[in-house]
């Protein structure tokens, strides 16, 4: 079970996305427009390169006031945001395989952030642009499976900001201003994401008997997806009278191609014929859960059949066709072969 390789650059992604919160502050003066530097890191780190440069305001040297950094500084389990450890995803891969991962696990990373500026009018403008949108928390939208195509809206809490003026010593010594805001990004990881086939069939055999092994089935019940709307694109004739949405008879250029019971789709509607005399059709409208509307005269008619039903992929909302057979033969189901055979 544990030494399953799996790296979904989750924790990478979360802090990235919670930097990115806070790369286009700017700060006005009078006489310029700035972007306000951002980087990952201790606030101790950027005050001893300070220390090292005594005028923070000097342009030729690489640490200037103002800035922002941040860093993480705690992971810690959210059982508040618990889900079902059993449950599954499913994204569609292809048209034969998914993608599949258990239910993600709710874990909280805690972030320092530091605004350290020279003086009080920068530092409060920079905060000014950081507080109106914690109320306290901001949801940000961070794909965090880039394979499953999975996004989640992580909230951002802001739990506290601290105010610090560090000046000491003589008038030869920097002053910083200090603002800590400490947050809380509710994020969530997944484990090793796995590749399944598509279920396109679900089949059920009965026996009379309680010795499967050798007693032959009798009843089968078979189910496979069933196409809603129609996917190939090919019409079988057009509408010949238009009709609104209370109408049930359906008047066609040819139905030859059309038979009762059958499946057709008009515009946006799925209808199923219950009857058919010549090219009138009756139908029953607004089937599979599609919307009545009006169809006009010359509309393209479509026949929903096994060649729609064989396009339907995994992530596609579709219904079921049912079958249930009978057998004498004698014989029984092997699901190696994929076919009956005799006992």
């Amino acid at each position: 079970m544990l030494g399953t390789y799996s790296y979904n650059e989750i924790f990478r992604k979360t802090i990235i996305a919670f930097g990115t919160l806070f790369n286009n502050i700017e700060l006005r003066r009078s006489d310029e427009v700035m972007k306000v530097p951002l980087a990952y890191g201790p606030k101790q780190k950027f005050l001893a390169r300070l220390d090292q440069n005594p005028d923070p305001t000097n342009k030729r040297v690489q640490i200037t006031l103002p800035r922002i950094s941040f860093e993480i500084n705690g992971v810690s389990y959210d059982p508040t945001r618990k889900v079902s450890p059993t449950q599954k995803i499913k994204i569609k891969k292809d048209s034969t395989q998914n993608y599949n991962t258990y239910m993600p696990v709710p874990y909280n990373l805690d972030f320092e952030m530091a605004v350290i500026s020279k003086n009080q009018d920068d530092g409060l403008q920079i905060v000014e642009q950081i507080l109106p949108f914690f109320q306290p928390h901001y949801n940000l939208a961070v794909k965090l499976l880039t394979s499953m195509a999975e996004v989640k809206d992580v909230p951002v809490v802001l739990n506290s900001l601290e105010y610090e003026d560090d000046y000491e010593g003589d008038f030869s010594n920097r002053r910083a201003i200090i603002y800590t805001f400490q947050f809380t990004v509710k994020t969530y990881l997944y484990g090793p994401i796995h590749e399944s086939k598509t279920i396109r069939k679900a089949q059920v055999d009965y026996y009379t008997s309680t010795n499967t092994t050798s007693a032959p089935r009798q009843v089968r019940y078979a189910v496979t997806p069933a196409s809603t709307i129609d996917r190939d694109g090919t019409v079988v004739t057009t509408v010949g009278t238009a009709i609104g949405t209370t109408e049930t008879t359906l008047v066609v250029a040819d139905a030859s191609n059309i038979a009762q019971w059958d499946n057709i789709y008009v515009d946006t509607e799925t209808m199923r014929v219950s009857k058919k005399v010549g090219n009138n059709l009756t139908v029953i409208r607004a089937w599979q859960g599609t919307a009545a509307g009006s169809h006009a005269s010359s509309a393209s008619v479509y026949k929903i059949d096994a060649t729609d039903d064989a396009l339907v992929d995994s992530d596609d909302d579709f219904g079921f066709n049912e079958l249930t057979s009978e057998f004498t033969d004698m014989k029984k189901y092997n699901p190696t072969s994929g076919s009956d055979e005799a006992i």
